[in-house]
């Protein structure tokens, strides 16, 4: 399972709201790449799902995982920081056994 933060799924709620279009979720994915190995992927997209795809509901917000980025992502808790420095998503992935000083990627 993946979890948003109170604060984080106000932000998304936020995002989605400047989009305007009805059924979004928050799509959610791992990518090779980055400075540790792969690279967190967050996107608005279509709220349907794709074919293996897992899909989580939380504080009304449906997210969605692809299967082999669920792999690298579960039991991850994502969290919104509103700041100057330092600002924006924080994923706190039991999983990693490494990051990047940023925290936009990882290694496991």
């Amino acid at each position: 399972m993946i979890t948003l933060t109170p604060t984080a799924a106000e932000e998304v709620r936020r995002l989605m709201s400047k989009e305007q279009k009805p059924n979004l979720a928050l799509r959610l994915g791992v990518k090779g790449g980055g400075c540790s190995g792969f690279s967190y992927q967050m996107l608005v997209d279509e709220a349907t799902p794709k074919q293996y795809d897992s899909v989580f509901e939380q504080d009304g917000l449906k997210i969605l995982v692809d299967a082999k980025s669920h792999l690298y992502l579960d039991g991850t808790t994502i969290d919104f920081k509103s700041g100057l420095v330092g600002g924006g998503f924080e994923f706190n992935n039991p999983l990693a056994k490494k990051s990047c000083g940023c925290g936009s990627s990882f290694s496991v």
